[in-house]
């Protein structure tokens, strides 16, 4: 009898429950119908083409341009006992042919397939052949001329229903504008009435935060040192900048390597298998790295740079936290950024209007940076979707800014701009108002203006900040195209002629927000934390070293989020294995007792008297004894229980799958002597067991008689 979706969803994929939308959308796949998917990164996607794909007969094919997501996903279905296969350049001839004859004997289950390979040859004349019942586009945008990544091969997608009108198509991605959306229907040749679900942009889970970009190396290191040994993503905005974070990590110990386009192929492929692998921590890369990345593990990203738009932005922070677990995502931001974007779009080749729109999603990246509000609400609102109360889990929630009347600052600022001609920029101002003697501070003669040296009394890094946050909000303009120099508006006559007031937001230093955090961490852990971390670390390393040997990626073992529930839980049987979020029947077979196994081991290393570190274990207690062959008497002499107690044991670890031969503990003249009385008595389940034991003259003890009872009743 075929699966449902639900029992398919834990069957294979070890969940109890859906995430929000996918079910609706794998019933309006079921019923053939085209559909548009818009999920944040992490949000679920793949669910809702891989189950229906269980679901019916035939076969899914999964179009998708990233030949690293291809492996990644292939080798998590394979691990949860489906059988999948891909076709991209990767495989050689015979390896090519292989798949073509599963496909061709209905031996598989998905098929991901690159869009390069689709239109080559005649793989889709054998599609016709091989009983396709979905077509699924994934990294949907990539078909739309106005989305924010193109794959040329994609715009021919168009023909999937031509081919195969009869095959439902479901496109998906996770981010698109409501004119990329209609695009992407168009392009695929699927009708704009098509059913669109957007789930929530939402991922609670992902901490925000902005820092200042002054001093980013000890900013990283000093949050590394709240991470150790957890997997994350320093992306930076050029190739030459990944390496020499990379290197100084390196140099401060750290597992690190960088990634970008430059690197040849087979060095990228190297670094990309190692980070998957957790054989490195730490991968500084350009955006060349990450699309598609299916590691579930990684725990944080850090922007070195600000990124050119918030759907970037959004997507990248996306990569970490894949599992639900928590995850942190820190933005580095300056004025400086904003000149290196700037002068990137001025530069660019692209039409006057591109460039506008370009302009106009950085301002958007901007605002985000420099928000004094909630920043959850703000990505969400760019996304269309209203949300009523803060998040709790941003910078700004956990510190709101305290701000103070800047006038005076801002005065000196302008006055120092408008005495030097409105030729200079940060650095040169900065230099002037903290009255540095440098030879090109001289040269120019801008010791002698009345402004020199009256913000002596900042250090450079508050005049930084402030002169940043002046900048933004509009005290000043900036000439990208006379070297970065600071103008005066009509808002910065207004703060120098008319006293305008001005209010900035109080600069914290570095050492400060250290002392801070420092004060918010707890200084000792609860015991059951202690005990958790360790077991936490233990079963992380046995999937480490199973991973390993199978020559897969840890996370298509369990993900970080099943290894920190197991972790809390402990589960010590079966059925409690199964009972954790992300372990199915396949899963279980294939690496459930070593778990488990570990998880005992890990107890009785740990357990002392009056303490109990997994629940259950006095049950495996009672199980060991039971193997070696003593009898229910000798049990409960041993531990010191009463034999019903150890009768008790003894039926719940047969509950839970343990091979236990309840009816071999009694003999036949026990048994059926206990069956007579209780008939004798109307007895029923649940009823107290004393008048039987009285009936009998007290001559059978209450384990037998509990057992009897529990063997007649089937429990």
């Amino acid at each position: 009898m075929p699966l449902n979706k639900d029992q398919v969803l834990k069957q294979y994929f070890g969940y109890d429950t859906f995430r929000p939308q996918q079910a609706e959308i794998i019933d309006t796949v079921l019923r053939g119908e085209d559909c548009l998917v818009l999920m944040p990164t992490g949000g679920g996607k793949s669910v809702c083409y891989q189950v229906p794909a269980m679901v019916q007969d035939g076969l899914t094919v999964v179009i998708s341009p990233l030949i690293a997501l291809m492996k990644d996903q292939v080798e998590a279905l394979r691990a949860n006992g489906i059988e999948a296969a891909y076709l991209n350049s990767s495989l050689s001839s015979s390896e090519q042919d292989s798949v073509f004859w599963k496909a061709k004997l209905g031996e598989l289950k998905l098929l991901y397939v690159a869009p390069e390979r689709l239109f080559s040859g005649n793989t889709m004349e054998h599609f016709k052949n091989w009983n396709v019942k979905l077509f699924a586009v994934d990294e949907a945008h990539c078909i739309s001329s106005w989305g924010h990544d193109f794959r040329p091969e994609y715009r021919q997608l168009s023909t999937l229903k031509s081919h195969f009108p009869g095959v439902p198509v479901v496109a998906l991605t996770a981010t698109a504008d409501r004119v990329t959306r209609r695009d992407i229907l168009g392009q695929l040749g699927v009708a704009e009435s098509a059913q669109t679900f957007i789930a929530s942009f939402d991922r609670p889970n992902l901490s925000l935060s902005v820092l200042p970009s002054r001093k980013r190396l000890p900013q990283i290191e000093q949050f590394l040192k709240k991470h150790p040994n957890q997997a994350g993503i320093i992306y930076c905005l050029s190739r030459k900048t990944t390496e020499t974070v990379a290197a100084s990590l390196q140099n401060r110990d750290f597992r690190a390597d960088f990634y970008h386009a430059g690197l040849p192929a087979a060095q990228r492929s190297k670094v990309q298998e190692q980070f998957l692998n957790d054989d490195i921590q730490i991968i500084v890369a350009t955006i060349a790295f990450g699309m598609g990345i299916d590691k579930s593990n990684v725990r944080w990203v850090i922007h070195y740079n600000l990124p050119p738009n918030v759907e970037s932005f959004y997507q990248e922070i996306g990569r970490s936290g894949r599992d639900g677990s928590p995850a942190d995502t820190v933005l580095f931001y300056g004025y400086q950024d904003i000149v290196m974007r700037q002068d990137m779009i001025n530069n660019s080749d692209q039409s006057t209007e591109q460039k506008e729109l370009l302009r106009a999603k950085l301002d958007r990246m901007k605002q985000y940076a420099e928000a004094d509000l909630c920043r959850r609400r703000i990505l969400l609102s760019y996304f269309n979707e209203a949300v009523e109360q803060d998040c709790g889990n941003c910078d700004v929630c956990q510190n709101p800014r305290t701000r103070f009347d800047g006038t005076l600052l801002a005065q000196k600022a302008l006055s120092g701009i408008a005495r030097s001609g409105e030729r200079v920029a940060m650095g040169m101002l900065m230099d002037i108002l903290r009255g540095s003697r440098n030879r090109a501070l001289l040269d120019r003669g801008y010791d002698r203006l009345p402004t020199f040296g009256v913000g002596r009394d900042l250090r450079g890094d508050e005049w930084s900040e402030y002169l940043s946050q002046m900048l933004n909000s509009g005290v000043m303009d900036i000439a990208y195209d006379e070297g970065h120099a600071f103008k005066l508006n009509a808002n910065s006559w207004q703060i120098l002629k008319e006293g305008k007031k001005i209010e900035l937001v109080k600069f914290i230093p570095l050492s400060e927000r250290k002392a801070r955090e420092e004060a918010l961490m707890p200084k000792e852990k609860p015991k059951q934390e202690i005990i958790r971390d360790a077991l936490f670390e233990q079963l992380r390393l046995l999937r480490k070293q199973m991973a390993d040997a199978l020559n897969v990626p840890p996370y298509v073992i369990f993900s970080d989020k099943t290894i920190s529930e197991m972790a809390q839980k402990r589960p010590v049987s079966e059925a409690q294995m199964l009972d954790v979020s992300g372990v199915g029947d396949e899963k279980y077979r294939r690496y459930g007792e070593a778990f488990v196994t570990e998880i005992v081991k890990f107890a009785k290393k740990n357990t002392k008297p009056g303490t109990r570190v997994v629940k259950g274990m006095t049950y495996l207690v009672t199980h060991e004894l039971y193997q070696q062959g003593f009898t229910i008497d000798d049990m409960a002499q041993q531990r010191g229980l009463s034999s019903s107690t150890v009768v008790s044991h003894l039926v719940k670890l047969r509950d839970e799958g343990h091979d236990i031969k309840l009816r071999s503990l009694i003999s036949d003249r026990h048994y059926d002597e206990i069956l007579a009385a209780a008939d004798e008595l109307n007895y029923k389940s649940g009823d107290p067991v004393a008048p039987i034991f009285e009936h009998l003259g007290e001559r059978i003890e209450y384990g037998m008689i509990r057992l009897a009872l529990a063997l007649r009743e089937g429990a």
